[in-house]
C-alpha cells in the first residue's frame, strides 16, 4: 500500500545533499587520514546523529582505516550507513500494523461511563455516520456492537507541530480508506481550534471542537465516545503544548489518559510524542519526562526539512527506545510520511 522506501528517501534528500556535500569537501579526492576522521566526527555531530552513533561510526572508521589506509569517501559512507542501519533496527513500524489494531474486538458491554464534570463543552463539526451530542451523560446508549477504534493521543511541547501533525495523520488515514475523527483537546492555545478547523475542512475529516478553556479530558472523552458511536476507524486527540517542568500541565495529560480509558479500557492504544527535529537530542530530557508520566508508545519527528540536522531521529530513538511511526518534512499534507529505516538512512547518506 505504501512505497515507504522511495517516499521517505525523497523527503530526506535535501539533508542528504548537505551531508554528502560536506563529506566530499572533506576528502576532495584524497584518501582518509587522521585529520579527515576528526572532520567527519565534527560533521556527524553537526548533523545531530547523537553521541552514541557518532562514537560508533568513528570507531568503525578508525578500525577499518587501520587495516586499509587507502580508504576513500565511498568506504566511509558505507560504514556510516551500516552502523546507522544497525543502530536503528526496530525503529520503524509499518502503517498496516497500526490499521490492523482497529479490528478483531468489540467494545465491552460496560465500555462507557459518565462524562467527567458532567459536560465537555465539545461539539461535533461534520459527522458522516451515526450521531453524537456534545454533552455526554449516563451510559450514552448501548455501544456494545460498535467496533473498537484506534485511539492515538499526540503530546509534546509547544511548537513541535502537534496540531498540524494531527491533521496530517487524519489525512493520511483518510487517504488510505479509513474513517477518522479528531478531538481538538488543545483548549489552552487560542489559535488551536481555528487551525484544526481549517485542516478539517481542507482534508474532510470529522472534528470534535471545543471552546477555549473547556476541560480537555472531557473533550477527549466525547471524541472517543463519538468515534465508537459513529463507527470511526481512528480517533486522533490533539493536546495542548506541555512544558515537562510544569507539573500541573503534565497532570492534565495524565487525567486525559485516564478519562479516555473510561470509554473503553484499551483507550488510548497509542500515546505518541511529537518532537521537533531541530531540537535534536536536546528534546530528549523533556521526552523522558513525558514517557515517565504517560508511558509513550512511539514518536513522530517533525521538521526534518533539510536543515542538515536530519540525523536527529537516530539520537532520539537510541535515547528513548521507542519506535518512530512518522516523520514530517514540510508544511504540506504529503510531507508526513511513515518512517522507514532503509529509506531514511539512504536518503540521509546517499547511495
Amino acid at each position: 500500500m505504501f512505497d515507504l522506501f522511495t517516499n521517505i528517501r525523497a523527503r530526506v534528500e535535501s539533508s542528504k545533499n548537505k551531508l554528502t556535500s560536506a563529506l566530499k569537501s572533506i576528502f576532495q579526492g584524497k584518501k582518509l587520514d587522521p585529520d579527515a576522521i576528526n572532520r567527519i566526527e565534527a560533521l556527524l555531530y553537526s548533523a545531530d546523529v547523537g553521541v552514541e552513533a557518532t562514537e560508533n561510526i568513528i570507531a568503525a572508521i578508525r578500525a577499518a582505516h587501520a587495516s586499509n589506509p587507502q580508504m576513500g569517501e565511498g568506504d566511509v559512507a558505507l560504514i556510516c550507513k551500516n552502523v546507522l542501519l544497525d543502530m536503528l533496527r526496530g525503529a520503524d513500524r509499518a502503517p498496516e500494523m497500526l490499521l490492523a489494531e482497529r479490528f478483531g474486538r468489540r467494545i465491552s458491554s460496560n465500555g462507557t461511563s459518565d462524562t467527567p464534570n458532567g459536560s465537555s463543552d465539545g461539539f461535533l463539526v461534520g459527522g458522516s455516520r451515526g450521531s453524537f451530542e456534545g454533552t455526554s451523560k449516563g451510559n450514552g446508549g448501548d455501544l456494545r456492537e460498535a467496533a473498537v477504534p484506534l485511539v492515538i493521543v499526540l503530546v509534546g511541547v509547544n511548537g513541535s507541530g502537534k496540531t498540524t501533525t494531527a491533521a496530517k495523520l487524519a489525512g493520511f488515514f483518510t487517504k488510505n480508506g479509513r474513517s477518522v475523527i479528531v478531538g481538538a483537546c488543545d483548549t489552552f492555545r487560542a489559535a488551536a481550534n481555528e487551525q484544526i478547523r481549517v485542516w478539517a475542512e481542507r482534508l474532510s475529516f470529522d472534528l470534535v471542537g471545543s471552546n477555549r478553556g473547556a476541560d480537555a479530558a472531557s473533550v477527549a472523552f466525547d471524541t472517543c465516545r463519538a468515534a465508537v458511536s459513529c463507527g470511526k476507524d481512528v480517533a486522533i486527540l490533539d493536546t495542548a503544548g506541555r512544558l515537562h517542568n510544569k507539573s500541573n500541565l503534565m497532570a492534565e495529560l495524565v487525567k486525559l489518559k485516564k478519562v479516555v480509558g473510561k470509554v473503553d479500557f484499551t483507550f488510548p492504544q497509542h500515546l505518541w510524542l511529537v518532537i521537533d527535529a531541530h531540537l535534536g537530542v536536546n528534546a530528549v530530557t523533556s521526552a523522558k519526562k513525558f514517557h515517565e508520566a504517560l508511558g509513550l508508545t512511539g514518536i513522530i519527528v517533525t521538521k526534518l526539512d533539510g536543515t542538515g540536522r536530519g540525523g536527529g531521529v537516530i539520537g532520539i530513538y537510541r535515547e528513548l527506545g521507542l519506535p518512530v511511526y512518522f516523520i514530517g518534512t514540510g508544511e504540506g499534507q504529503g510531507d508526513l510520511v511513515p518512517f522507514n529505516i532503509e529509506g531514511y538512512i539512504y536518503g540521509l547518506m546517499g547511495e
